[in-house]
């Protein structure tokens, strides 16, 4: 074998292929992986067929195309699942949590200590030391409502 047998179009979708893939594993994102395949399975038909290189760029998009969107469909339908949904959102973990009101809430705007930290926070006026829930929130400033105390048996 000599140096020119692996610069024809099909030694390059090959590498190009496996270079994506590669990138994958690096970097995972669930794409690279199926525009890698795309390079491969182009280049193993140029070996197999003679085509010319338009014939082969156009396998190669129709393939990336395709098996992106395949892909797409897939995980729409088959979500990755994740024993922690919400690692990544500190405030989606903080719904739900009573906090204390540390400067009052007037007009809609105040401050409460979440953990050991103090966050900002809008919802209906309450006075300091008022417990109050997180109900959600809206970029980094906490909503939140009065908790409701148990009701009389």
């Amino acid at each position: 074998m000599s140096w020119e047998d692996f610069t024809n179009a099909e030694s390059i979708w090959v590498l190009v292929g496996l270079v994506l893939l590669i990138l994958e594993m690096i970097a995972p994102g669930a794409y690279l992986m199926f525009i890698g395949g795309a390079a491969l399975l182009t280049g193993i038909l140029g070996f197999v067929f003679p085509l010319p290189l338009i014939a082969e760029l156009a396998i190669f998009a129709v393939c990336a195309v395709g098996s992106v969107y395949v892909a797409k469909r897939w995980f729409d339908v088959y979500p990755i699942l994740s024993s922690s949904p919400l690692l990544n959102s500190r405030i989606a973990q903080m719904i739900g949590q009573t906090v204390t009101v540390v400067e009052p809430i007037e007009h809609g705007q105040g401050r409460v200590k979440v953990g050991d930290s103090v966050w900002s926070a809008s919802g209906p006026d309450a006075e300091v030391g008022t417990k109050m829930k997180i109900t959600g929130a809206e970029g980094n400033r906490l909503e939140v409502a009065p908790v409701e105390a148990l009701p009389k048996l």
